[in-house]
């Protein structure tokens, strides 16, 4: 949820749980520093030594820039322990009746929201049964990063105007005129061009197949042609704006929020449209930002652009049945996955991600009172942009990222704050210390060693589910002790009746 949650699920992530399963949590206690009033009070920092935890949500802190990282590390904290706590000390949304952090849906008496009962069998909302089991309601956090998720992406357009505006004009014009070519695409001129019709004839092709497909399966799949286009336009409108950001940041804003609650409101009751609708428009505008990735970096060393292209594509079409045939694999070879009622509690397959995707597709109605967000997204840049031109010689403002620093939380749940707290310690460590001290070394390892950490997870990944996942092998040994607070996800509201918690 918030901004980019749905789009990081495809990275995927290892599963050190048969081996080390605390690797992602270590808890670094530190000594009451001198400064510090309270006489008995000491200090402590969650840290990962997993590389998936450090990555999977926000990519890898080697390859951002150091602005970007300490403009996620400040929303965070404003987030995560200023705004969240606020809102939950003074019960904002019924707050005290549910947990303070958790991607679950609640009834207002503190019980866990049972999606399926509100759901008949052609994947309708029954609205009579909606009726006796009460209105849906989130936990603070998960309140506030829906709110957070209106404000970056108000505050993505409209960032965008004042400081790249001029510079997305002139580049528009030079698109049409005959100017001085830099040094790459002098040299990449001797290649032949990709014709823009092969980008249509995929487009035109796609659109075709998608409409047919949602008209030939309308019942399961809900989504009229109409939505099919309009996912299609909002994805063209927004790919440029994002893409900005994502070309100075290596962050992009999720368009999630807003698909969900466009067709949330002009297509009521149809949570597989609601999905159908998301998955068009902003996986369309993912995909496009990382084809342009990807032809960015061909261009840099040199590569055919036919050729690039034409990798692109294959290598579209085998992942797409490569992700499908995995999927269905799994689905098939593993008894209740998803279902945490039913699976082990230690059980790695419980699905976060994919909870949080579907969920969001039946909370569209719970938004309205956040739409004020919208207004605080489109107002932060504009209070950035006037600082920086009060004080032009104030470099730094200027590096106050607000859709980077107001999203920073949009993948919080199913993200943690371990995952925020290692990713911004290893960006810290790499950007400023070895940047600072050890510029040669960073310079010749820097990104090879990020590539190689991507790497190593993604092989590990499939070494230690066929060679421990398939036959449930796990060892017994202290790193194997899940530790943790079991009350952390019961309510404090007075008279809230919830299994294995206490009753204030």
């Amino acid at each position: 949820m918030g901004t980019a949650r749905e789009g990081q699920a495809a990275k995927g992530r290892s599963n050190p749980k048969p081996v080390f399963p605390n690797c992602p949590h270590v808890q670094l206690c530190i000594l009451r520093p001198p400064w510090l009033p309270l006489p008995n009070a000491h200090l402590s920092l969650m840290v990962g030594l997993d590389w998936s935890a450090i990555s999977s949500y926000l990519g890898s802190p080697l390859a951002s820039p150091w602005f970007a990282i300490a403009n996620i590390g400040a929303g965070f904290f404003l987030v995560m322990y200023v705004i969240a706590p606020i809102c939950y000390w003074f019960d904002m949304f019924h707050a005290k009746r549910f947990p303070i952090f958790s991607e679950d849906l609640f009834k207002f008496s503190g019980q866990q929201y049972d999606i399926l009962s509100i759901i008949n069998n052609k994947f309708n909302i029954d609205l009579d049964a909606y009726k006796r089991n009460g209105p849906l309601y989130l936990s603070t956090f998960f309140a506030v990063t829906y709110g957070v998720g209106f404000a970056s992406l108000t505050a993505t357009v409209v960032h965008v105007m004042p400081f790249h505006g001029r510079e997305i004009w002139q580049l528009s014009k030079s698109a049409f005129q005959k100017e001085t070519m830099d040094i790459h695409t002098k040299l990449m001129s001797k290649y032949k061009q990709v014709p823009e019709w092969w980008f249509f004839i995929i487009l035109a092709i796609h659109i075709v197949l998608t409409i047919f497909a949602c008209e030939y399966y309308k019942e399961q799949l809900q989504l009229p042609w109409w939505g099919v286009l309009l996912s299609c336009g909002l994805a063209f409108f927004f790919t440029l704006p994002v893409g900005i950001i994502a070309a100075t940041t290596n962050q992009a804003s999720g368009l999630n929020i807003i698909t969900e609650y466009i067709i949330g409101y002009m297509y009521q009751g149809r949570p597989v449209a609601n999905v159908c609708f998301k998955v068009y428009e902003y996986i369309s505008m993912l995909q496009a930002l990382t084809f342009l990735q990807d032809f960015k970096l061909g261009h840099y060393m040199k590569k055919p652009p036919r050729t690039m292209f034409v990798a692109q594509v294959v290598g579209t079409l085998i992942a797409s049945f490569v992700y499908l045939g995995t999927a269905w694999w799994l689905m098939n070879s593993i008894p209740h996955i998803c279902d945490r009622k039913l699976l082990p509690h230690d059980s790695p397959w419980t699905c976060p991600m994919d909870r949080v995707f579907y969920d969001a597709s039946v909370i569209w109605g719970l938004i309205g009172p956040l739409n004020w967000f919208f207004l605080v997204g489109a107002i932060a840049p504009v209070l950035v942009w006037l600082l920086h031109k009060a004080y032009p010689t104030k470099t730094w403002i200027r590096l106050i990222n607000m859709p980077v620093l107001i999203g920073a939380t949009g993948m919080m749940p199913p993200a943690t704050a371990v995952n925020y707290t290692t990713y911004v310690f290893v960006g810290f460590l790499f950007s400023v210390v070895l940047y600072r001290y050890y510029r040669g070394w960073w310079a010749r390892h820097n990104y090879v060693l990020s590539g190689a950490f991507d790497a190593g997870l993604a092989f590990m990944g499939v070494l230690l589910y066929l060679s421990l996942g398939l036959e449930n092998v796990s060892f017994k040994w202290w790193g194997s002790e899940l530790h943790g607070c079991p009350l952390a996800t019961c309510p404090t509201a007075k008279g809230v009746h919830v299994q294995g918690c206490p009753v204030f």
